[in-house]
């Protein structure tokens, strides 16, 4: 077969989380030719005219899709789908209404919270959320459509005493530049992408991450890993942020490692985990791979954070550190994932 492999446009400037995207495409190029296909390489751009000339001249069957942004712009992410879902070519993973689901944040926790999936409270700037904070309380403040933990750091952890404080703080971020984002101009838009904020009650414990794999007889979770926090202080928020994943001059990059290992005491927690990821494959209706989030509190109670409907493929990220775990190489996985775009 001869497929496309379509990831986000690259620049000489952008930050490492975007320039990640080529690892990706290396890692899947490599294993197309592995597994016997063809292959060209696409880079997505916001001209939609374009990329349907493109795809048609590359004469692929299938796209394998990495896009995670558009012109530096995460919330445009569903964009690519839908064009392909019109040209009527078959794509690797999640269909263009699960992607918007799941990269607007706010909506996929609505998604969450109606199916009865454990997901941390959350307030908006424009109220929707309805809460009521009667006491001092950690939130953590999040982008609503930027992944990558971008604008995430220590100061994303606050502590407000009503609603109308919190709002006031959303609003007062909402808007301002996304920090650590670097974007050239391109198409006519500006350099960087502005922050939707929102705040989502901050759960102080253990944080996991599961990875689904599709199959012929349906979605696998893959081995559990778990973000050790090691060498912290009190002082230290337990967050994985921008610089503990993308800068290798901070402390938090070197120490908050992954691991497997886990006591017999935790495997009733690991089943529950097991669980609710596949609870958000299906609420979500996620096709390919997929990536859940948790954090789980002081007293064992697990909640979803996110989603990842197109979690990352590099060689060094966590959905192939899980594959290694399960004992499924990269070239198996990446047909299995082809396997369930053709149905």
């Amino acid at each position: 077969m001869h497929l496309a492999v379509v990831h986000d446009r690259v620049g000489n400037h952008d930050a490492p989380d975007t320039i990640d995207v080529l690892a990706q495409a290396d890692a899947v190029e490599r294993a197309l030719t592995a597994l016997g296909h063809t292959s060209d390489r696409i880079d997505c751009c916001l001209n939609l005219a374009d990329m349907c000339r493109r795809l048609d001249r590359s004469g692929a069957e299938m796209v394998v899709n990495l896009v995670e942004s558009i012109e530096g712009r995460d919330r445009l992410i569903h964009l690519f789908p839908a064009l392909l879902d019109d040209m009527g070519i078959p794509y690797t993973g999640a269909r263009t209404e699960s992607m918007l689901l799941t990269s607007n944040k706010v909506l996929a926790k609505k998604c969450m919270s109606a199916e009865g999936i454990p997901t941390p409270q959350w307030v908006t700037t424009d109220g929707m959320s309805g809460l009521g904070i009667s006491a001092p309380r950690l939130w953590i403040v999040k982008s609503v459509w930027e992944h990558a933990s971008i604008g995430l750091d220590e100061n994303s952890i606050v502590k407000t005493t009503s609603e109308k404080e919190l709002r006031t703080l959303l609003k007062s971020r909402s808007g301002a530049p996304l920090r650590s984002k670097e974007r050239k101009t391109v198409s006519g838009c500006p350099n960087t992408p502005k922050a939707s904020c929102f705040g989502e009650a901050f759960v102080d414990g253990r944080e996991f991450n599961l990875s689904v794999l599709a199959g012929k007889n349906g979605p696998e979770v893959l081995p559990p890993a778990e973000i050790i926090f090691e060498g912290y202080t009190p002082e230290m928020p337990k967050i994985v942020d921008y610089r503990a994943k993308w800068d290798q001059t901070a402390y938090t990059y070197h120490h908050t490692p992954r691991t497997f290992n886990f006591t017999p005491n935790d495997l009733p927690l690991l089943e529950t985990l097991k669980k609710l990821a596949l609870d958000c494959w299906n609420c979500f209706d996620l096709a390919g791979y997929a990536r859940v989030d948790f954090r789980v509190d002081t007293e064992g109670t697990p909640w979803v954070l996110e989603v990842n409907a197109n979690p990352c493929l590099s060689p060094d990220a966590g959905f192939a550190a899980a594959l290694e775990q399960a004992k499924i190489s990269f070239e198996a996985a990446l047909e299995r994932i082809i396997e369930d775009a053709e149905k």
